[in-house]
């Protein structure tokens, strides 16, 4: 089994309480011995065990624990935020070549703590991605530039703002705790909170792939430091502590924003990641098969992640073959065993939300293509059953998509709407930009992407859609590129001052430094006049 205590400057600490992680297989199969057992252990009624269900345990954090981490990182930074970008690069590619070598164990932490396997997969993919040459390559140039201006050196640094608080959400902790990665790049140390509802993840991931590697560095000791809290507390003593800059918030829209104003209040910054309400559009000469595949990346985790796409704009030229091959994909996705390699679906959270949903969306008109079922863990529609059948709905009209919930708003359950849109007496050119609109109206703006081989179509979306912190051209909607951001976005994706997220960007302020050689200060008072040295 095992066991993280909470890492505060560089030692484990000791814990009265802990919390354990059952596996999410164990709790398919047996849910109430399961959460029985889950519970007495919690509770210390049981104190060791052998149990094959239990996957680990992380120690739960006191209020000292959480004091002390932070006064930890703001001794540590300075040092840390001293050392040679090109240092902390050299750290970031030793985790990645860590990540790499323990690929297999960071994918069964996962889906120990209930990622499906190939949803598991794709985030230690995405992982590597974020320490490939390519992002470590554009991470220094945006560190720092160098240039010359007649006998003076020029420098654009981007200095640490100190300590990064990080506050990741529970339905993809690990995954999203990483962006972090960044915020050490940039000279910044960190306080990490595991969720409690599933900190084994991120608890492995920075004190098995992240600590040894600042350890062999001879990194200041708190540098790095991991806690387990109940999130109001923890949120209260960052917001009012002197040991806290930053926070990387990630959550619902609502709460996010009102912290970032709390936080903009203070003084101080709050990069948030929050909810997300993609877009696909699929113009009339798209490859459709391709678009398909992109499109059932709405179903990994049961859309309960929020970079996958959660609607489609489809012209009506090309809608009846995508929806027939939609449907027949989507058809083959089944529910299973986190475990099992082609695993993909999840229990649905939100059963009740997809329930009104979908009945609205069906009162207003709109045409069940596929799904509406709950399932047992076997694919058996279930009443009780605790997925969710993968839906899709044909909804005609964009007039029609504006009024309604499951598009217009964030869903957290594996439902995708396919708005079908017909030029009329209208011409392709009116239309296109009609659906451009269309999208720069979401409220939302994390990623969208566009499905089409016409050089003019493509011009246009990428001159007229301004909403969203990313977007993809025939391409995967959730694929990582390298040397491009993975998260970000405008709206209530980011709040006032979100857009594409580079956390070393975010995590840190721009310093401009002139260096002169053999220039009198009379002089460079005058040049700045006259352009001569």
């Amino acid at each position: 089994m095992l066991s993280y205590p909470s890492l505060v400057d560089g030692q484990d600490v000791d814990h009265e309480k802990w919390l354990y992680v059952i596996r999410a297989g164990a709790l398919l199969r047996d849910e109430i011995g399961a959460l029985k057992l889950k519970r007495n252990l919690d509770r210390g009624v049981l104190r060791d065990t052998d149990d094959q269900r239990v996957a680990g345990r992380v120690g739960f954090s006191t209020t000292e624990h959480v004091v002390a981490a932070a006064a930890a990182a703001r001794r540590a930074q300075p040092d840390w935020g001293a050392a040679g970008v090109d240092d902390r690069i050299a750290f970031a590619r030793a985790v990645g070549e860590r990540v790499r070598a323990h690929a297999a164990q960071f994918t069964e932490v996962l889906v120990a703590e209930g990622h499906p396997k190939r949803l598991a997969v794709w985030e230690v993919a995405s992982s590597l991605e974020m320490t490939s040459q390519e992002n470590l390559d554009r991470v220094r140039r945006q560190l720092c530039e160098v240039g010359r201006v007649g006998q003076r050196e020029t420098r654009l640094v981007r200095k640490p703002d100190g300590v990064v608080a990080v506050h990741p959400p529970h339905n993809a902790a690990t995954a999203n705790s990483m962006l972090a990665m960044g915020a050490l790049m940039a000279g910044n140390s960190v306080v990490i909170k595991a969720p409690r509802s599933a900190p084994l993840g991120t608890a492995w991931f920075w004190r098995e792939m992240v600590r040894p590697v600042l350890s062999e560095m001879g990194a200041p000791a708190g540098v790095l430091n991991v806690i387990c809290a109940s999130p109001g507390e923890v949120l209260d003593h960052w917001l009012n502590s002197d040991d806290v800059d930053d926070l990387m918030f990630f959550g619902e829209s609502e709460r996010g924003i009102a912290i970032g104003n709390e936080w903009t209040a203070r003084g101080k910054k709050a990069i948030l990641e929050l909810a997300g309400n993609d877009g696909v559009l699929v113009w009339r000469d798209a490859e459709v098969s391709h678009a398909v595949t992109a499109l059932t990346e709405c179903f990994y985790g049961s859309s309960q992640i929020c970079m996958v796409p959660k609607y489609a704009i489809v012209h009506a030229d090309v809608a009846p073959a995508l929806l027939r091959e939609l449907t027949e994909a989507v058809a083959a996705i089944r529910p299973g065993y986190p475990e099992d390699e082609e695993s993909l679906l999840s229990p649905v959270l939100k059963q009740a939300d997809y329930d009104v949903v979908l009945k609205d969306a069906l009162s207003a008109g709109a045409e069940l293509v596929h799904g509406g079922r709950r399932l047992e863990i076997d694919g058996r529609a279930d009443e009780m059953g605790p997925f969710i059948e993968p839906t899709l709905l044909r909804i005609d009209g964009l007039a029609a998509a504006e009024t309604l919930d499951v598009v217009r708003r964030e869903t957290f359950f594996p439902l995708l709407p396919i708005v079908v849109v017909e030029p009329s007496r209208q011409r392709d050119d009116r239309l296109l930009r009609d659906c451009v609109d269309f999208m720069n109206r979401n409220k939302y703006g994390l990623r969208n992407s566009v499905w089409s081989r016409d050089e003019h179509v493509i011009d246009t979306v990428c001159r007229r859609l301004n909403n969203g912190g990313i977007l993809k051209i025939n391409d995967s909607h959730i694929g990582q590129v390298a040397g491009l951001p993975t998260h970000g976005g405008t709206g209530l994706t980011g709040g006032p001052f979100g857009e594409a997220h580079y956390p070393v960007l975010r995590t840190s302020h721009l310093q401009a430094i002139s260096i002169a050689t053999a220039v009198e200060p009379r002089t460079a008072v005058f040049s700045s006049v006259t352009g001569r040295a």
